[in-house]
């Protein structure tokens, strides 16, 4: 049972941001026949952005109104939403309309509101309900967050999307063959002379990057995606009912030692068994206090790690990495994707919640990240381009920023479930806050200002 229990978990957690991960991932793909082509990830990034409107919503109401919004309906109606809204980008997401002088995509920014919707609210949703199970299944539900970006990564890899060869073009221009003409001020005369002028064929032969047809349709891939969607709502609806169970064995429990030593105060027994949301109010009150300044830092970490796993690095990801190759570029997007859920499923072998250590890997996770910033800088020429030790690198450098973070992310995420239910809210939020300051920072450098410069590898000059 307890297996069961933690699988039907991981299942959970692979709901929180599958959808817009599988959206990014897709993207190769889809730019070859949406009307916006390459500029279609910074309209995603403020759509993506603009939905955090959902989890500041149930935050303001948890703490205006604390008690009156309960996170399970909200569960309900985000998963139910998240599954039609990928059903419908199954059949939807080429479709375009006429607006501002131009077709547009509007039914696919349309939906990717509203799974961003789905995968913000998660974050303010989940974890609170992740409190009502015991503890033992927190380190599994990050174990299942990370697998929301693996598994569509690895669905993407075996569709082949993103896949480039570099083929041979060949360009024809006519090419004016040079005479020799007396100079004379006379328009008339320099036009007819111009005319006949002989005329010869240029044969230009250039490489370009062109993308390999994909094994399986946009179709075949958000289906699967719906797939997923499904299997997490499913998935929720069992731990309810498993969380019920529990509830009523705790229950019984609680009667039995009541009966057998009279330790319950009279006025308790006059108020009747206590109910689950009792229960979790009690489970509150005993929560290990913690120093104000102890908590402030621990939200701080939280914002300051999510901006750079979820904005930052993100944002530049391809820069830094492309320049090494495509291989490289594959091997970072497939195993950086695997550190996230290792890690967390690390966490639950080899916990550490001391402050301190938390920091240190803080600083050598951020270390690893400030050199993929340098390396997306100074792209597409970077340190150890064109050997095999760039690559290696690179690779590993990927890797270890996001196992550091994600064990970081996973430990604090523990600190604060054994503090309250609301912390783990307000942990939430501090999730969205940190990923919207990065993708906030990130995409006026990008989009606007254009810092980074993509790398051609069929006509890259580099200095040796």
């Amino acid at each position: 049972m307890a297996f069961l229990i933690h699988l039907l978990v991981c299942i959970f957690g692979t709901g929180s941001w599958v959808a817009i991960n599988g959206l990014w991932v897709e993207l190769p793909l889809l730019v070859t026949e949406l009307p916006e082509g390459w500029y279609l990830p910074s309209y995603l990034t403020v759509v993506i952005q603009l939905a955090n409107i959902g989890p500041l919503l149930v935050t303001l109401f948890h703490h205006f109104q604390p008690g009156c919004l309960s996170e399970v309906p909200i569960i309900f109606a985000v998963l139910g939403v998240g599954t039609i809204a990928c059903v419908l980008f199954a059949f939807l997401w080429n479709m375009t309309s006429w607006l501002l002088g131009g077709p547009h995509s509007i039914a696919f920014i349309v939906l990717t509101f509203f799974l961003a919707l789905v995968d913000c609210t998660s974050s303010v949703t989940f974890l609170p309900f992740m409190n009502r199970l015991p503890p033992q299944y927190l380190n599994t539900f990050f174990v299942g967050e990370g697998l929301s970006g693996l598994l569509p990564a690895l669905v993407a890899l075996a569709q082949g999307s993103g896949l480039t060869t570099c083929v041979n073009v060949t360009e024809m221009s006519d090419v004016l063959t040079p005479v020799t003409t007396r100079e004379t001020n006379v328009t008339q005369e320099v036009l007819s002379t111009l005319s006949a002028v002989p005329r010869t064929t240029a044969t230009t032969v250039q490489l370009e990057s062109r993308y390999l047809p994909a094994h399986f349709s946009p179709l075949v891939f958000f289906l699967m995606l719906s797939c997923m969607m499904v299997s997490c709502l499913v998935a929720f609806f069992l731990l309810q009912h498993q969380r019920r169970h529990w509830d009523t064995s705790v229950e019984d429990l609680l009667n039995s030692q009541v009966t057998l030593h009279s330790i319950r105060p009279r006025e308790e027994k006059d108020m009747g068994p206590p109910d689950s949301s009792q229960g979790q109010e009690r489970r509150e009150e005993k929560a290990a206090p913690q120093h104000p300044a102890r908590l402030a830092f621990i939200y701080i970490l939280v914002a300051f790690v999510n901006t750079l796993t979820n904005g930052v690095l993100p944002s530049v990801q391809t820069y830094s990495c492309l320049s090494y190759g495509p291989v490289a570029y594959h091997l970072v997007a497939t195993l950086s994707s695997m550190a996230n859920p290792l890690a967390s499923f690390l966490s639950m072998f080899l916990p550490n919640r001391s402050l301190p250590f938390l920091g240190v890997l803080t600083v050598l996770g951020t270390s690893f990240g400030a050199y993929n910033m340098a390396m997306a800088v100074m792209s597409p020429c970077p340190l150890l381009q064109g050997h095999w030790g760039g690559m290696v690198v690179i690779v590993t450098s990927w890797v270890l920023f996001t196992g550091f973070l994600t064990y970081v992310k996973v430990m604090l995420g523990v600190i604060l479930r054994d503090h309250s239910r609301s912390a783990l809210l307000w942990c939430g939020a501090a999730v969205q806050l940190g990923s919207l300051l990065g993708a906030v920072l990130m995409f006026p450098l990008v989009n606007v200002l254009r810092l980074f410069q993509s790398a051609d590898l069929c006509n890259l000059h580099c200095p040796a």
